[in-house]
């Protein structure tokens, strides 16, 4: 297809309410799926033993690890994707598809290597208990050698997602959870004839459905998907187009990759109190994924109508995004906030919470949920950040929220007061997020939109 016969992207021409939601409402969608799969995925572990349970949570800085390289990198392909849309240059269009493909292979080759030879040693540090060991290295080698699915997933509905192709991005996440879902139980338990794998069985499930899901993210850019062309036949990876990509990629890697230092350093603190206090702060990021998945799918569908606009250069267009997309997100976390403070036992005791977990439990999720009134209007300035190629804001902001304030506050709280007080690290850091993202909100706007 030539330069001049694509059509106009809606992403230039549709009104922004209806462009915003249309993006982003199958992203949302799936995503609720995908959350719905976490809590009942735990909830199945959960069944086995409480310790079972801790292993999948000791586990979650790495799975968010490997998430972190995937979005991260799938958000530098997405903002110079569009960018390349907007100023209708569709040659490079193409090659931020190619060698965004590239990047996930490579990405998962390194995961497969540090899984395969670091997963006990990573447990053994964290943990003295044999069983958790055992279980946390099963479930960890999986997910690690197995990881191409994920990042051939991510990457392909990146590529839906730049392209305003956000239904089929909807179908793939969607079918991946669902087969997740309904794998969990039969390779858990060994239902039908299955063997029984136990936390394993997990872990088999979750890559099987991301499989699924990659292949069919594929299977849609190649034939749904006409505004870019993959070229793989002859590829040689482009390092212009690579460092573009990592331009915007490495600080949103580097962002979300400290989610996982700072959920390993926490577990280390709650590990001092009791394996059942890093239980509940896993079972926390499993109930609190169903209120942050909206709005990272509100997320997915503005970054590229930002950076097309920003192509474009429409202002306007521009400013009503970003303000509509930080309205919805705080109604979103707002909505968490009132289930969270009034609700927590019931959420609890979705795991098989012992009366332990209860009593350490209620009063941190009510604690750890009031950061939810300043989250939303965090999370989506940090988008339009790197929407507009400024990924170094969203990493200082992240580096200061989870790094200088979460962890040391939380340990001085720990020494200082006990269990009960160190959730209050989470607020606090969200307090100094906000004031940090609204400056850099300000500036941003004053170097980069307002001379448009």
């Amino acid at each position: 297809m030539s330069d001049s016969t694509r059509k106009e992207n809606k992403m230039g021409v549709m009104p922004i309410p209806k462009l915003l939601f249309t993006m982003s409402l199958p992203i949302i969608l799936s995503m609720l799926v995908q959350a719905l799969y976490n809590i009942v995925d735990s909830m199945f572990v959960a069944r086995l033993n409480e310790n079972a349970l801790t292993a999948v949570s000791l586990t979650f800085p790495i799975q968010n690890l490997i998430i972190a390289v995937a979005s991260g990198t799938g958000v530098g392909i997405n903002s110079l994707l569009s960018r390349n849309l907007g100023e209708k240059n569709y040659e490079a269009a193409d090659r931020a598809a190619s060698n965004g493909l590239f990047l996930g292979f490579m990405s998962s080759l390194a995961f497969a290597v540090l899984g395969g030879l670091c997963s006990g040693v990573f447990f053994h540090i964290q943990t003295t208990d044999l069983q958790i060991v055992r279980y946390g290295t099963q479930y960890m080698r999986i997910i690690t050698i197995c990881s191409i699915g994920i990042f051939l997933q991510v990457t392909c509905e990146r590529l839906l997602q730049a392209t305003g192709k956000t239904f089929y991005a909807m179908i793939t996440q969607g079918t991946g959870a669902i087969i997740n879902i309904i794998l969990d139980p039969i390779l858990i338990f060994g239902l039908f004839g299955f063997p029984r794998l136990e936390v394993a069985g997990a872990a088999v499930a979750t890559i099987i459905g991301q499989m699924i899901a990659a292949a069919m993210a594929l299977l849609f850019n190649i034939t749904k998907n006409k505004d870019i062309h993959i070229h793989l036949k002859g590829f040689r990876p482009n390092r212009t187009v690579i460092l573009n990509i990592y331009t915007v990629g490495i600080p949103s890697i580097i962002m979300m990759s400290i989610g996982s230092v700072m959920t390993f350093g926490m577990n280390k603190i709650l590990l001092m109190f009791s394996s059942t206090a890093a239980a509940v702060f896993g079972v926390y990021f499993k109930l609190q994924s169903f209120i942050f998945m909206p709005i990272f799918g509100l997320n997915n569908g503005m970054i590229p109508i930002i950076a097309f606009n920003y192509g474009a250069r429409q202002k306007k267009r521009i400013l009503h995004t970003i303000w509509l997309s930080i309205c919805t997100a705080v109604t979103i976390m707002l909505f968490g906030l009132v289930l969270f403070q009034c609700f927590p036992d019931v959420m609890l005791r979705m795991f098989d919470a012992s009366d332990r977990m209860l009593e350490i439990g209620i009063p941190a999720l009510r604690i750890i949920s009031l950061s939810f009134i300043f989250a939303g209007f965090c999370i989506v300035s940090g988008s339009v950040f790197q929407a507009l190629g400024n990924g170094m804001y969203s990493l200082i902001v992240s580096v200061a929220r989870q790094l200088c304030v979460i962890l040391p506050v939380a340990y001085l709280f720990a020494r200082l007061f006990g269990l009960n007080q160190v959730w209050w690290a989470i607020p606090i850091a969200e307090l100094v997020s906000v004031v940090l993202s609204a400056w850099f909100l300000r500036r941003i706007y004053l170097q980069k939109v307002n001379p448009l």
